[in-house]
C-alpha cells in the first residue's frame, strides 16, 4: 500500500484532466495555424516568413499573458476562479476562431491568448499549493501533472490533423474539434472541484484598494479592445516581422522592470531576494531552451510538410501528426524521470536544479546537431525519412522533461508566498521571449531561406551548449542561492 507521505492528493486529478482538455484544444490548434496560414487554397496564404512571425507572437502572447494572469490570480479573483475564467475565455476564443473567416481567426487567436494566459500561471500556482511540503514529492506532481499536459497535446494533433486531411471535414471542422476539448475541460473541472477545497482561494492583501485595481485592469482591456478595433478597420496596419522585434524589446523590458519593481518594493527579506537572483537566471535559460524547442510547431513543421516523405503507399501521413511525437515521447518517458528523481533523491545523490537544466540544454544542442544534418541532406537529396525528425524530437523531449516541470516547480519553491502567481507569471514571460524568438529563426530559415537551415542551426547548437556547460559548472554555486530549497 503506498505511504501517505507518496500519495498524491486528490485535487492532482482535477487539475490533470482540465489542463489535459485544455492542451486538447491548444496543441489540436497549434498543429493547423502554420498549415493553414500558408496554404493558398482553403487557407490565408501568407508568406512563410509572415506566419512564422505570427506563429511566434501568437504563443509569446500565450506565454506574456500569464504575468497579468498571474497577477489577476493573486490579487483580484483567486486562483481557481482565475482557472475557470481562463477556460472561459479560451472556449470563447475557439468558437471564433471556428468562423473561418480571416479577421475572426486574428481574433480568435487574440482571445486564446488572453484566456490561456489568465489559465496556464494559475493552473501550475495550485498543482504547487496541494503540495505545501515541497520536496520531490512536488516534483513527482509536476511530472504527472505535465503527462496530463501532454495527453492532451498527444491528442489533439491526431484528430484536428485527421479532420483536415479528410475531403469530408476539412478546416473547419479540423479547427472546430479543438473548440470541444476546452469545453470538455470546463465540464471537468466544474463536476470535480470539490478535490480542490480550501485550495486556491482568493487572499486579502494588506492596504489594497481592490476597486482601483479592477478599475485599472477594465481600463487596460479597454483600451486593447479599441486597438484590436483600430487593426481590424485597418487603422493601424501591422507588419507581423517587424512587430515580432519589437515585441522582443517590450518582454525584456517589462522583465527588467518586474524584477526592479519586486527587489525595490517587494518587502523581501534577504534569502527571498537571493531566491529571487536564481529565478531570474531561470528565466534566461528558460527563454534560450524554448527559442529553440517550439521550432518544431514552426519550421520543423514546415520541414515534416515539405521535406519529409510521408507517403505510405497511397496514403499519406497528415502533416500535424508529427505534432503529436514530442507529447507521445512525454507520456513514455516522464514516469521514467519522476521515479529517476525520487530514487537519486532516496540515494542522496539528487541533481540540482540548475544541473538538471544543464543537461536540458545540451540534449537541445544535440538535437540541432541531428537537424543540422538533416536539413544539409534534404538540400541534396531532396526528401528525407521521418526517422530525423523523431531523433530531434527525442533530444528534445527528454530536455524539456529535465527542464520545464523542474523549472515549473522550482519558481513555486524559490518565490516567496506572496509573489507566487505573479514569478510563475514570469516563468511564463520567459517561456514567452524564447517563443517570439522561435518565430524569428523559423522565418530565417522556411520557405526560399531553407539554404540558411543549417548555418543558423549550427549557432542554436553552440549558444545551447555553451549555456548547458556554464550551468554544469557553476551548478553549486548557483545552489547557494536557493538558500536550503532543492
Amino acid at each position: 500500500m503506498t505511504s501517505e507521505s507518496t500519495r498524491h492528493p486528490r485535487g492532482i486529478r482535477t487539475l490533470f484532466f482540465t489542463e489535459m482538455w485544455e492542451r486538447w484544444s491548444y496543441y489540436g490548434m497549434r498543429a493547423l495555424m502554420v498549415p493553414f496560414m500558408t496554404a493558398a487554397s482553403g487557407g490565408l496564404g501568407l508568406e512563410k516568413k509572415q506566419a512564422m512571425a505570427i506563429y511566434g507572437l501568437y504563443i509569446a502572447t500565450v506565454y506574456a499573458s500569464a504575468l497579468p494572469g498571474g497577477w489577476m490570480g493573486d490579487r483580484l479573483l483567486g486562483t481557481k476562479r482565475a482557472v475557470w475564467w481562463g477556460g472561459v475565455g479560451i472556449a470563447l476564443g475557439h468558437l471564433v476562431l471556428a468562423i473561418h473567416h480571416p479577421t475572426a481567426f486574428y481574433l480568435g487567436l487574440l482571445v486564446i491568448a488572453l484566456g490561456s494566459g489568465l489559465l496556464k500561471s494559475n493552473m501550475s500556482t495550485l498543482v504547487g499549493l496541494i503540495y505545501p511540503e515541497g520536496g520531490q514529492r512536488r516534483d513527482a506532481g509536476f511530472t504527472l501533472f505535465y503527462l496530463g499536459i501532454n495527453l492532451g497535446a498527444f491528442l489533439g494533433p491526431l484528430v484536428s490533423g485527421w479532420l483536415q486531411q479528410s475531403a469530408t471535414w476539412g478546416w473547419r471542422w479540423a479547427f472546430a474539434s479543438a473548440t470541444a476539448g476546452m469545453f470538455l475541460g470546463l465540464t471537468q473541472w466544474q463536476l470535480t472541484r470539490k478535490h480542490l477545497e480550501g485550495v486556491g482561494d482568493r487572499i486579502d492583501h494588506p492596504n489594497q484598494n481592490l476597486k482601483r485595481e479592477w478599475i485599472a485592469l477594465w481600463a487596460a482591456m479597454g483600451g486593447l479592445v479599441v486597438v484590436t478595433l483600430l487593426c481590424v478597420q485597418g487603422v493601424i496596419v501591422l507588419d507581423p516581422v517587424a512587430l515580432a522585434h519589437w515585441v522582443t524589446a517590450a518582454i525584456l523590458i517589462a522583465a527588467v522592470f518586474f524584477f526592479v519593481w519586486l527587489f525595490l518594493y517587494g518587502r523581501m527579506d534577504a534569502d527571498e531576494k537571493a531566491r529571487t537572483w536564481l529565478i531570474i537566471m531561470l528565466f534566461f535559460v528558460s527563454a534560450l531552451f524554448w527559442a529553440g524547442f517550439e521550432q518544431m510547431g514552426s519550421s520543423f513543421n514546415v520541414f515534416a510538410e515539405d521535406h519529409t516523405i510521408r507517403e505510405l503507399g497511397s496514403w499519406t501521413i497528415p502533416t500535424a501528426w508529427f505534432q503529436s511525437i514530442n507529447p507521445l515521447f512525454v507520456m513514455m518517458f516522464s514516469p521514467v524521470v519522476a521515479l529517476l528523481w525520487q530514487r537519486m533523491d532516496r540515494r542522496g545523490i539528487s541533481p540540482t536544479m540548475t544541473t538538471k537544466m544543464g543537461w536540458a540544454m545540451l540534449l537541445l544542442a544535440l538535437g540541432f546537431g541531428l537537424a543540422v544534418v538533416a536539413s544539409h541532406r534534404a538540400i541534396a537529396v531532396g526528401k528525407v525519412w521521418p526517422l530525423w525528425l523523431l531523433g530531434i524530437y527525442f533530444c528534445h523531449t527528454i530536455g524539456e522533461l529535465f527542464l520545464s516541470p523542474v523549472g515549473l516547480s522550482a519558481v513555486t519553491k524559490l518565490s516567496p508566498l506572496r509573489h507566487t502567481g505573479q514569478m510563475m507569471g514570469v516563468w511564463f514571460l520567459g517561456t514567452s521571449l524564447g517563443d517570439v524568438l522561435s518565430g524569428i529563426i523559423a522565418g530565417e530559415v522556411s520557405g526560399d531561406a531553407m539554404h540558411a537551415m543549417p548555418v543558423i542551426f549550427v549557432r542554436v547548437v553552440w549558444i545551447s551548449s555553451v549555456t548547458g556547460a556554464l550551468l554544469l559548472i557553476f551548478a553549486r554555486p548557483l545552489q547557494k542561492l536557493a538558500r536550503g530549497v532543492r
